[in-house]
């Protein structure tokens, strides 16, 4: 049996995540849903002046969650953490004095959340986090979280408005071995995490995820510029990527495979791998299936 966890806290959340606490400009907190993401992204979809840049909704329970690739994930109340936020970078950029927002900005919108969770994790459960490309987050080297991001295409705007993004992260809480998916998987029970109550990691991490989206955008989305903290995007997300630097085996779309030696991430957020031979492909995670670790005889795993 998983362990129970304090119940969801709307006011307490809301007050930690707007302002004066945090940076969110609308909270909603849910018993349950089908999936937050696709929630969200139908809200900015046809209601874009409710639903403002650095809108969150959470939930407790998610019955038709989808991962990438249209993979299922439900989320039983009280074991997850569960959040997907809004994001309208070209409503920052527009301001004067802030540059144009990158195309190449939106690919790294979701690794900024994967380096907020684990700098959560870090500091508040005490659990060493480290981000597996494209969109994972691992603690002794299993799968803790997942982050899906999805662009908005509005109902009606007449091309007006620039590109919109939801940002999903699902996070094993109190599951035991035995009620994860896949083998491969953890909790922050499981690692011994020194907090599990989603109303302390949720502020932690949301509002970590809203500063650094922000400061990112302020530099228009350019990965490798310095953001407030003195760090660029590029360098926070490669000092917790544990895919680089090791080989691994890329499954794309129609059954082919890239092998190589993955080299570092590529200024769109993408994944550069080297073979063998000393050929650079470039695979972003659009292309990929799956990314596989492989030991010297080329089996996968991980």
């Amino acid at each position: 049996m998983s362990r129970t966890l304090p119940a969801l806290d709307a006011s307490a959340l809301d007050s930690a995540l707007t302002h004066p606490l945090g940076g969110f400009r609308r909270v909603e907190v849910l018993e349950q849903t089908g999936s937050t993401n696709a929630d969200l992204a139908a809200h900015a979809a046809n209601n874009p002046t409710q639903w403002p840049d650095l809108s969150v909704l959470i939930a407790d329970s998610q019955i038709a969650g989808k991962g990438r690739l249209d993979r299922s994930w439900e989320v039983p109340a009280g074991t997850a953490m569960i959040s997907s936020v809004l994001l309208r970078p070209t409503d920052i950029s527009a301001h004067p004095g802030v540059p144009a927002f990158l195309p190449t900005g939106y690919g790294w919108l979701s690794i900024l959340a994967g380096v907020a969770l684990c700098q959560a994790v870090i500091a508040e459960a005490e659990v060493r986090a480290t981000l597996k490309w494209p969109n994972d987050v691992l603690a002794d080297g299993r799968k803790l979280a997942g982050i899906l991001a999805q662009i908005v295409v509005p109902a009606d705007d007449g091309g007006t408005q620039g590109h919109a993004v939801v940002v999903g992260v699902g996070v094993n809480i109190s599951q035991e071995r035995e009620q994860l998916p896949v083998e491969r998987a953890t909790s922050l029970a499981l690692a011994g995490a020194a907090v599990l109550d989603r109303n302390v990691l949720l502020p932690t991490y949301l509002n970590r995820f809203a500063r650094l989206y922000q400061d990112f955008v302020a530099v228009g989305g350019d990965a490798l510029r310095p953001l407030s903290g003195g760090e660029s995007a590029h360098s926070l997300a490669s000092a917790l990527m544990t895919t680089l630097g090791i080989d691994v085996r890329a499954e794309l779309p129609g059954g082919a495979m890239v092998y190589g030696t993955a080299v570092r991430l590529g200024n769109d957020g993408g994944l550069e791998i080297k073979t063998d031979g000393g050929a650079v492909h470039f695979v972003s995670a659009g292309d990929v299936v799956h990314l596989r670790r492989i030991d010297g005889a080329g089996v996968g795993y991980a």
